[in-house]
């Protein structure tokens, strides 16, 4: 109220109706704006939970599998029993990986997220994140493959789990959106 009184001041009757009518109008406009971009952000946030829901349940299925195998006797099996757990472990990785992606989401909004530079071999994390999708790769008929130059040592000064988060995000895109039977090479 009292910013309009300080306008109703400066500007005469029939002006003031015009500013006043006019202002009205900007505010609905951009009341309208806000409510479209709510709506979207909750089309995200809904999108967003149903991915973190979709890539929480598969390491803990998969190691939810080997669990079950070694304890209905595959634990007795010398050929089995060590691989198994090794690739529990690996999907134990995963899961913590991908709290470690949603605790960075919250510092990056935050404001607060450092990189972490390290050297580190690129080929080595490629081929790590690739045998993480190979059970969702073939499940959508995708067949991942690695080009036999890449099994060379390469290492690069980067921040491991943000490339990692890269190349997983490359993979789970060309799976869920590549044509089934396709090649992601």
């Amino acid at each position: 109220a009292k910013g309009v009184n300080n306008i109703s001041k400066k500007i005469p009757g029939e002006q003031l109706q015009h500013e006043i009518i006019r202002l009205v109008s900007e505010l609905e406009t951009s009341d309208k704006e806000e409510i479209v971009h709510l709506k979207e952000l909750e089309i995200f946030r809904k999108e967003f939970l149903g991915n973190v829901s979709h890539e929480l349940k598969t390491p803990i299925f998969t190691i939810q599998g080997y669990v079950h195998t070694l304890l209905e006797g595959g634990i007795e099996d010398q050929d089995i029993n060590l691989l198994y757990l090794q690739k529990a472990a690996k999907s134990i990785d995963r899961l913590i990986s991908i709290v470690d992606d949603l605790e960075s989401i919250s510092k990056l909004e935050a404001g607060e997220l450092i990189l972490e530079h390290r050297t580190f071999d690129i080929n080595e994390l490629l081929h790590d994140v690739i045998e993480s999708r190979e059970l969702k790769a073939r499940e959508s008929m995708v067949a991942l493959t690695v080009d036999n130059s890449l099994n060379d040592h390469h290492y690069v000064y980067a921040d491991k789990d943000r490339i990692r988060q890269v190349i997983v995000n490359l993979l789970v895109n060309s799976i869920k959106y590549g044509k089934r039977g396709g090649h992601t090479h």
